[in-house]
């Protein structure tokens, strides 16, 4: 955790710095531009299909780069770590539990255990910006469809806690690992103000996931076989980007008598 906040703070340090160079060197008011887009983002979503069966809501944070166009045209890539904590996987551990219901672990103590939701994509994508309602060329409806890479699982953590059976490689057994191929679905409303660095992106997306079990057993359901069908994992929610802009400086004009 205290690694993820470090992480989260260079890249609000960093983020910032490029702002204010960005402010310095801008001129959006009069038409559409080419720049460099970054962005640091975040969303919260429900899940619904297959998806369902495991986990409810995620929250993602990350990562987005790419260009617009001076037709407002948008290519880039996104990078997002999922996180939760509604797990929906019944039983996990009965079979670890004694008649107590309680987990000890190697000195025979209750030990405490805990399951979080995580996962996360990577996706390539293309977005347009068509300028209504907007205060420049550079603003408007925002449109984005991505295509990539989907993956989540259950995490399993004991805490201060050592269990035998929920160790190093036997955690896999229970972590129900997903993966697999995903298309993202953007619509919203991206906004380069003409001064100042309030520069943001926000709206709705849906993301179908066509994902596969990558583990062999379930140990909390060993007699059963792990299916090997092709899930459709769904996620729907609400994104928000804090864009950065990156402009070119304009060459100055000189004028002689």
């Amino acid at each position: 955790m205290r690694s993820f906040l470090q992480i989260k703070y260079v890249l609000i340090l960093l983020l910032t710095c490029l702002s204010i160079i960005g402010h310095s060197q801008r001129n959006v008011k009069d038409s559409a531009i080419g720049t460099v887009w970054l962005s640091i983002q975040y969303g919260l979503s429900l899940t619904s299909g297959d998806l369902a069966d495991r986990h409810g809501y995620f929250n993602s944070i990350g990562v987005y780069g790419g260009y617009k166009t001076k037709k407002n045209w948008v290519f880039g890539g996104e990078g997002n770590f999922l996180f939760g904590g509604d797990v929906r996987v019944p039983n996990l551990f009965d079979g670890l539990t004694d008649s107590y219901g309680n987990i000890t672990d190697q000195n025979g103590d209750i030990a405490i255990v805990v399951v979080y939701s995580r996962g996360m994509y990577i996706d390539a994508s293309v977005g347009k910006i068509i300028p209504v309602w907007s205060p420049n060329e550079n603003s408007g409806l925002y449109f984005n469809f991505g295509a990539g890479y989907l993956a989540h699982k259950i995490r399993v953590e004991t805490q201060d806690h050592v269990v035998p059976e929920l160790e190093l490689d036997y955690r896999k057994g229970y972590d129900r690992l997903t993966t697999g191929f995903n298309a993202q679905q953007f619509i919203g409303y991206s906004y380069m103000a003409n001064r100042g660095f309030v520069n943001f992106y926000g709206g709705f997306y849906v993301m179908e996931g066509f994902t596969f079990n990558r583990r062999t057993i379930f140990f909390d359901r060993p007699e059963e076989p792990v299916s090997t069908d092709m899930m459709l994992d769904l996620i729907y929610g609400v994104k928000l980007g804090w864009l950065i802009p990156i402009y070119k400086r304009k060459p100055k004009e000189y004028y002689f008598n």
